[in-house]
């Protein structure tokens, strides 16, 4: 697939940025009113697989898709094949590390947990921006690094929202099942 002549610009970014702030508004609040802090705290291994599983796709499509006019100019000539496998199980220790620092927080650990998915969408594309990920592939020269970063942290946030949806309902439906 080419993607000659696509150019993602600042505007697109905090286009892009504005709609994921909105998901996650809705989202964080449905979650939050749905899921107690006893309930999130059950979540624990699930967040981990649904993270490590969550990530290897996206990171697989993301790799198929804009390898050739993005990720070749960003990540190692091995990275298309191993790439996605290694996400998976470093987002998955990922969401282990998050979900720890959420629950030792006096304060309901759904939203702590989510908000700082965001920041490490943001520690990410700062890492990802320092490759070259705005100077090098012709698709994303320009953008602005404050549109990139902001947009990134409610990305991360609507696709933690939902790992946590996966994992709330797997939760719920095995232990509905379970009780009967």
């Amino acid at each position: 697939m080419s993607f000659e002549g696509v150019v993602v610009t600042t505007g697109i970014l905090l286009k892009g940025a504005l709609v994921f702030a909105v998901l996650d508004t809705v989202l964080i609040g449905l979650l939050t009113w749905r899921i107690s802090p006893d309930f999130f705290f059950h979540l624990k291994w699930l967040l981990v697989i649904y993270s490590g599983l969550v990530w290897f796709t996206i990171w697989k499509w993301v790799l198929s898709t804009f390898w050739d006019s993005v990720y070749v100019f960003v990540f190692p000539f091995w990275g298309e094949n191993w790439l996605p496998y290694l996400f998976g199980i470093f987002m998955a220790s990922v969401a282990l590390g998050i979900w720890s620092i959420a629950v030792k927080i006096r304060f309901h650990p759904l939203p702590i947990f989510l908000i700082l998915t965001g920041f490490w969408g943001v520690l990410t594309h700062i890492w990802a921006i320092y490759q070259g990920v705005l100077t090098k592939p012709a698709m994303l020269r320009g953008s602005s690094p404050f549109a990139a970063l902001l947009m990134a942290f409610f990305e991360y946030i609507f696709y933690w929202c939902i790992i946590t949806t996966l994992s709330s309902l797997t939760f719920w439906i095995h232990f509905r099942n379970r009780k009967k």
